[in-house]
């Protein structure tokens, strides 16, 4: 059975906060919207990764959960009505001779588009795993790489591993919630916000978790549930520590992935783009997000949302050479505001 080919104006790679509102930049310019995701759901690693840890610099929003504001992103792009795909990785991008783009997803799905918008963050990541014999058969069930809703750690006994900001910051947020809670580090130093650090020492100071330098060298417990671990101490002796849970924050792996394979002048994993159009050095390729380069970049969501906004200019100017593009506000435009629902 032969796959029945999507036509639309714009195939977004990535359905994180830069390629929502891509949508909606895209959608007041008329421009039709295809979403593909590694992911099963939107948000990216604001979604994936975070949704309910805070971020503090959104404009006009002074906190905002990652899933919150994934939430109003799609809220904000619903009246555009953009379609998504989830599951699914491109595989393949082919040039046609007309000008249009083909897209090939590792799932079997074909898209025809003018434009190609990548907002794949850093591309697919995935955690960087301890080298702890057998902890596969714990994970999902007491051994944890990331933090998807704190309730489910309520009551837990729980040890959490690593020295940088999700470690520190996990142990701080979750240790309200839990029965008790352990930190354990290979060293005293951190690379963690100096503030977290501090606070973590303060809990210890009063009681209300431990702190311990060393490795995990082993895992203890029966069918998936842990029961404790066993440490190795900086100075070489082997230590016992009881806990039902463990979050192992070691950082990600980034992997591009296909899109390596582009053509598209990577710069040390990352695309280079110019900084009026956003565009690759192929013509009809925009990058906005943290998958993109150029002199100055901020790797900052709100940084993203800029390069959305003038990517999105660009494009309509590339898929219609011909057709005039008069610049409106959405707060004077009434003809915006039809297609916002909002007239």
């Amino acid at each position: 059975m032969t796959q029945e080919t999507i036509s639309t104006d714009v195939v977004i790679i990535g359905a994180g906060p830069c390629g929502l509102f891509a949508v909606f930049e895209l959608g007041l310019l008329d421009m039709k919207c295809h979403l593909i995701d590694i992911l099963d759901r939107s948000g990216g690693q604001c979604a994936e990764l975070y949704p309910e840890k805070p971020i503090y610099d959104i404009p006009g929003l002074p906190v905002v959960s990652g899933q919150e504001l994934t939430d109003r992103l799609m809220e904000q792009a619903a009246p555009f009505k953009p379609e998504f795909h989830y599951n699914e990785m491109v595989e393949e991008l082919e040039k046609l001779p007309d000008g249009r783009w083909r897209v090939k997803t590792d799932g079997g799905l074909v898209f025809e588009a003018k434009v190609i918008v990548i907002a794949a963050g850093g591309g697919s990541f995935q955690p960087k795993k301890p080298p702890i014999p057998g902890i596969e058969a714990y994970e999902g069930k007491s051994v944890f790489y990331a933090v998807k809703r704190m309730e489910t750690f309520r009551g837990k006994n729980i040890l959490i591993s690593g020295g940088g900001d999700s470690a520190l910051d996990w142990t701080i947020n979750l240790q309200p919630v839990a029965a008790s809670m352990q930190l354990i580090h290979r060293r005293d130093g951190f690379r963690a916000a100096p503030d977290s650090v501090k606070k973590m020492h303060a809990l210890v100071d009063e009681k209300k978790m431990q702190f311990h330098l060393g490795q995990i060298t082993a895992l203890h417990g029966d069918n998936g549930q842990l029961e404790g671990v066993t440490v190795k101490g900086n100075d070489g002796n082997d230590f016992q520590l009881e806990c039902d849970t463990l979050l192992p924050f070691f950082g990600l792996t980034m992997k591009l992935g296909p899109i390596a394979n582009w053509g598209l002048n990577l710069h040390e994993n990352l695309i280079p783009v110019d900084t009026e159009k956003f565009q690759t050095n192929v013509p009809g390729i925009f990058a906005i997000g943290d998958i993109n380069t150029y002199p100055g970049k901020l790797k900052l969501i709100l940084s993203g949302f800029h390069e959305a906004a003038l990517m999105a200019q660009a494009a309509f100017r590339h898929a219609n050479p011909d057709a005039k593009l008069t610049f409106q506000y959405t707060t004077s435009s009434t003809s915006l505001q039809k297609k916002l629902g909002v007239a």
